[in-house]
């Protein structure tokens, strides 16, 4: 078992930078590829970045690369998001959520997820 606890959301306005945090306990962290994905009102959860359990691969979705790095403290054991150039459709819970394999990232099939952790952008 894995819990995982998002921390750092808040409400910035536009072209403003938030750091999320993402918290790991249990079985091994190093063990598990970490991705965050985001989930606006009235939209489906999507991908957002993912990285492997070395932390040397990671993958954006298109609407973050350039803006949004993803990295990990395995001996902290956790997962950080820091997005930069923040713009009003980036609004939404964001999640991390950790899976025992590397294959296929960007789907939804991971083994554990956190709560969320609401990030408003402001025009």
């Amino acid at each position: 078992q894995v819990q995982l606890v998002e921390t750092g959301g808040g409400l910035v306005q536009s072209g403003d930078s938030l750091r999320l945090s993402c918290a790991a306990s249990g079985r091994t962290f190093s063990n598990y590829a970490m991705g965050w994905f985001r989930q606006a009102p009235g939209k489906e959860r999507e991908f957002v970045a993912a990285i492997t359990w070395g932390g040397s691969n990671t993958d954006y979705a298109d609407s973050v690369k350039g803006r949004f790095t993803i990295s990990r403290d395995n001996a902290k054991k956790t997962v950080y998001l820091q997005m930069n150039s923040l713009k009003p459709e980036d609004t939404a819970v964001y999640y991390c959520a950790a899976k025992s394999s590397s294959f296929y990232l960007r789907g939804l099939n991971y083994d554990y997820w956190g709560q969320g952790t609401q990030v408003t952008v402001s025009s």
